[in-house]
């Protein structure tokens, strides 16, 4: 992957807050990626987010077919004082606008569609403003996980097979419904225990984040703010695959060779949660029709059965499989140290 194209830091004329975007590439065409309000203790913090974001998302459109490169827009909050909420978002439309077309934001952490409509007051280049695509990005994540349990255990086939899905927010709410209505046994939880609700809706199993994390199931779903899997956690997984949509699931590039070394299967998170971006692209950019959209982000499973056999076929992590895949497709040499997927 190329280095950043263009990495915009300014200090917000409204609110005086940092408001860091990065364009990490516009190779395959303007790049898009998520607004994302958050407390840092440091603003540079915040800037290191954008960049493992923005580089993460070139790969996440190259690898679901989208004519568009990544990006990344963080405004980076303090952790105590008021925050007049318009103000930033404001701030944030006029650094993205100044960019004139380079890139569009959508929803991401902190963020959801209302905050997009107020983007949508000081600039055109937004995305999500119509409504949210947690749904999308859930039927993406399933149709990854039948690709996976294809892939270990012969057959797509959900009923019977269970599933521990850490995160019940709006995605990971989905990604439980879908299961356990295809017949899958669901255990869930979440750092917020009102969430519990969730399990109770659908006849899911509720537990505490570790016991869900070290669960003995077919699949780990992470659905929650990435940096989960580590050098620590990872001997503790009793779990044949890990297929999820939060970002960042890796807390280094090295954490995928301990997951392959233990004979766990884990899918990249570009790839499995890239249905809302694909719903979100296809929709707001290209004007495409929700039976191709809905096609688009089926296929996902395709994308990701093809990049599992690569893998295997090189001997190599489906990490490794997906980052060559998408430097090819973006037309660029592969870097010896890519971006966690």
């Amino acid at each position: 992957m190329p280095i950043h194209q263009r990495v915009v830091v300014e200090r917000g004329a409204r609110s005086g807050f940092p408001i860091v975007v990065a364009v990490h590439s516009t190779a395959l065409g303007p790049a898009v990626g998520g607004c994302r309000l958050a407390v840092y203790r440091d603003w540079r913090d915040g800037l290191d987010d954008a960049l493992r974001l923005s580089a993460a998302m070139t790969s996440k459109a190259a690898l679901a077919g989208l004519p568009n490169g990544g990006a990344m827009t963080v405004a980076a909050l303090p952790g105590d004082g008021p925050v007049d909420r318009r103000a930033v978002l404001h701030d944030v439309a006029d650094v993205i606008d100044s960019l004139g077309g380079a890139c569009a934001t959508g929803p991401d952490v902190g963020t959801g569609p209302g905050d997009m409509a107020v983007l949508g007051e000081r600039t055109d280049h937004v995305l999500g403003r119509a409504g949210g695509s947690s749904a999308a990005t859930a039927a993406g994540v399933v149709a990854a996980i039948q690709a996976v349990v294809a892939d270990r255990f012969g057959s797509p086939a959900l009923s019977g097979r269970s599933f521990a899905v850490l995160g019940a927010g709006r995605v990971g709410t989905h990604v439980v419904d879908l299961l356990a209505a295809a017949g899958g046994e669901v255990i869930v939880s979440d750092v917020d225990a009102s969430r519990r609700t969730v399990a109770a809706s659908c006849g899911a199993t509720w537990t505490d984040p570790r016991s869900c994390l070290t669960a003995e199931v077919d699949v780990l779903v992470p659905a929650a703010l990435g940096g989960l899997l580590t050098a620590a956690t990872v001997p503790a997984l009793r779990c044949a695959a890990v297929a999820g949509p939060a970002n960042a699931q890796l807390d280094e590039p090295a954490t995928a060779d301990l997951l392959h070394a233990r004979g766990i299967l884990w899918a990249p998170a570009v790839v499995v949660g890239s249905g809302g971006v694909i719903h979100a692209v296809a929709t707001d950019l290209h004007h495409e029709t929700p039976d191709r959209v809905a096609a688009r982000i089926a296929g996902i499973g395709d994308t990701l059965t093809g990049i599992l056999e690569a893998a295997r076929e090189t001997s190599s992590t489906p990490a490794a499989a997906a980052s060559r895949l998408a430097a090819f497709l973006i037309g660029e040499p592969l870097a010896p140290t890519m971006a966690p997927c």
